[in-house]
């Protein structure tokens, strides 16, 4: 595939983008996108994309530029590091009629940006019905993330929801209070409300997940295990990890297995400060991936698995 130059990045809509690395904008107004900074950890939007000048800004620490400072802050790589991973990149179906803004149906565009408050009546999802997961085009995604069509539904299910009209079939992971994480391959979102999901298998210790395929990706490891697994905890967002603290603190060990981005590490770090007999950082695991789904992907055939995970999680 051939490499992007610098000026190519600005045909890069930065909205979608953010997007395709799971960032949705808390609000909008007018042509700016304000988001939850993916740079640090912060609970107030102050990350701002001005989608007409295709730039950012970082109030919190008065930083910002193109898709290229984005990167290579994000990545923590070169610029050329950067531009071959760009070069990988391709915005989803749910993006490609607005790589300009101003072009096209923006009220359809904004469909796939579940995090956005407008002051219109269909402005949240609303879910229609769920149903065991049979869907071929969401069968075919879980075949690509390596995960068992018999996993998925222990724990998934389909679901159909409402938003800005248009109705929509995605994975759905429910959650403790009802809301439901929603995935397929080119949308990610949540229903309302947004809150951890708790699986209690009554052991002393706690694996903890940032989100829903990494907790997938364990149970599919550890499929042929005969013991009951540690008891599992998937934030479905790293915000609710300082509010879990007591919750984690109840058990004798935590296994941390968190994205290896900046936000899943400084996460860890913070946690091993707490208390580093009791939490565990468990990425080494998949060193040199993005998550445990990643490392699963490239580790798909269960003799490669099997062993492994039995020795290290």
């Amino acid at each position: 595939m051939k490499k992007l130059m610098c000026a190519d990045t600005k045909q890069i809509d930065l909205v979608a983008y953010l997007a395709s690395l799971g960032y949705h904008p808390q609000r909008i107004t007018n042509q700016d996108y304000w988001y939850l900074s993916p740079l640090r950890e912060e609970t107030e939007a102050s990350f701002k994309v001005n989608r007409r000048l295709n730039v950012w800004f970082d109030q919190g620490t008065g930083k910002g530029g193109d898709l290229i400072d984005f990167g290579t802050q994000y990545f923590n790589c070169s610029v050329s590091d950067l531009l071959q991973r760009l070069s990988q990149y391709q915005p989803g179906p749910a993006f490609s009629f607005h790589p300009h803004p101003g072009s096209g149906d923006r009220r359809q565009g904004a469909a796939f940006f579940a995090g956005e408050k407008k002051d219109t009546p269909d402005n949240k999802i609303v879910v229609l019905d769920t149903r065991p997961l049979a869907e071929q085009s969401l069968v075919n995604y879980l075949q690509k993330r390596s995960i068992p069509l018999e996993i998925a539904n222990r724990f998934c299910r389909e679901v159909d929801f409402l938003l800005y009209g248009r109705q929509h079939t995605v994975i759905g992971f429910q959650n403790k209070a009802g809301g439901y994480e929603l995935r397929n391959e080119y949308f990610k979102g949540s229903s309302s409300p947004k809150d951890i999901t708790f699986i209690d298998n009554r052991t002393e210790q706690v694996a903890v997940f940032e989100g829903f395929f990494s907790f997938l990706s364990f149970q599919t490891i550890n499929s042929n295990k005969q013991a009951p697994l540690s008891n599992c905890l998937v934030l479905n967002s790293l915000s609710f990890f300082e509010k879990c603290r007591p919750l984690m603190e109840q058990y004798k060990q935590v296994h941390l297995i968190l994205d290896r981005d900046n936000a899943g590490r400084n996460r860890t770090r913070q946690a091993l400060e707490w208390d580093a007999s009791k939490y565990i950082d468990r990425s080494d695991f998949y060193q040199g991936h993005k998550d445990l789904n990643d490392w699963l992907v490239h580790h798909h055939h269960s003799q490669r698995i099997g062993p492994r995970m039995g020795k290290r999680l």
